[in-house]
This record gives structure tokens, sequence and C-alpha cells, in this order.
């Protein structure tokens, strides 16, 4: 922003501007410290996990072994993760990315190492769509599954850093993937929940 086009500029919406154009900043440079520390040890695990969430396949996995070894719970628990990956998914998809103009990093400009790189989508980066579907499954089955839940959790941390490690996003993409995903998997949960009492309630 030029200094004429910051005396135009109401005082709030100025800092607001300011505090975005910062946060912009820092997230380019953790961006760009992760790409510049070798790290061979967690390159091709990152690549494997990175890959293995594509269209939520890790995730449907996850959901599949609930539901053939957890009984009842462990099924409501698997309906309930794979609702709240598909409605998680077109929040992120069809509604902020469509209205995101963030572009994906960069990869050569930050010497991403080629061991570590998995194809670069084309939607825009803003936010994760990854992290976005792995904190609303860990989030959606936590219910019937609390401790298989904080395996979920550490997971879904790690599918998300693996979006960053591989060069796709930035980290904050990745952490507002998260929010998302956390907040729509609460919300998932509780219609289901409801649906779920009230058929039992209609059934007595």
């Amino acid at each position: 922003m030029t200094p004429a086009e910051a005396d135009h500029q109401p005082p709030a919406r100025l800092q607001v501007t300011e505090i975005l154009h910062q946060l912009g900043a820092i997230d380019q440079a953790v961006y760009a410290a992760i790409a510049a520390v070798p790290a061979p040890a967690l390159d091709q695990a990152m690549r494997r996990l990175s890959n293995a969430a594509n269209y939520s396949r890790l995730w449907l996995g996850f959901a599949a072994g609930l539901a053939l070894t957890g009984g009842p719970a462990g099924r409501r628990s698997a309906a309930r993760g794979i609702l709240a990956i598909g409605v998680t998914s077109a929040v992120v998809n069809l509604g902020v990315k469509s209205i995101s103009a963030r572009q994906r990093p960069d990869r050569v400009g930050a010497a991403v190492p080629g061991e570590r790189q998995v194809p670069m989508p084309s939607s825009t980066s803003f936010p994760s769509g990854h992290s976005a579907c792995a904190f609303a499954f860990a989030t959606a089955i936590s219910r019937d599954s609390p401790w298989l839940a904080v395996a979920a959790q550490f997971l879904a941390g790690a599918v998300a850093y693996s979006r960053v490690h591989t060069g796709v996003h930035y980290p904050g993409d990745t952490v507002a993937g998260a929010l998302i995903g956390a907040g729509t998997g609460q919300v998932v949960s509780e219609v289901f929940d409801r649906a779920v009492a009230s058929q039992r309630s209609h059934r007595r």
C-alpha cells in the first residue's frame, strides 16, 4: 500500500489491512523456513501421508475400520465422520475457496526440495481442504470414540503439516482449515446426534 492510498483509508480499516499484511508476511516467512530446513527422514513420510489424504481416502479407510470393528458406536462414529467430511468439503471447496484469491506458494522461489513435493493443486490456496476434512472427521468421531479421537487428532495435525512440508500450502492455510473443519465437525455432530435421538424416540 502506498502512502497516498493509506491517507484515504479509514483508521480502523487501515489497521486491519496492516495486521493482515503482517500476518501474511509471517506466514510466508514460516513457509520459507520450513522449506529451507533439510529433513530427508521426513520427506518421504510426509509425501506419502499427504497423498494418502487426497479425496479423504485416509479418513474413509479410518471410518471403514470403525464401522467393521467398533460395533454400533463405531458405525455411528463412522457415519458421523463421513457426513462431516462431506459437509466440510462443500463448505471449503464450493464456499470459501470460490471467493479466496490467495495463490498457491511459490515452491521454486522457496526452493522446496523435490524429494518432498506432491502435485500442486489447481485450486486457490486458502484454506487447506485436506486440513479441514481431517479435523472435521477427528472432531466428529470424538463423541463415541474419545480415545480413538485423540489418535485421529494427532493424525489430522500430521496431515495438516504435511501440506506445508510438501510445499502446497502456507501454514496459515492449514490453521484456517483446521478451525473450519473442527467447527463444521462439531455442528454436523450436533445435528446428526439430534436426528438419531429423534428417530429413537419415534420408534418407542
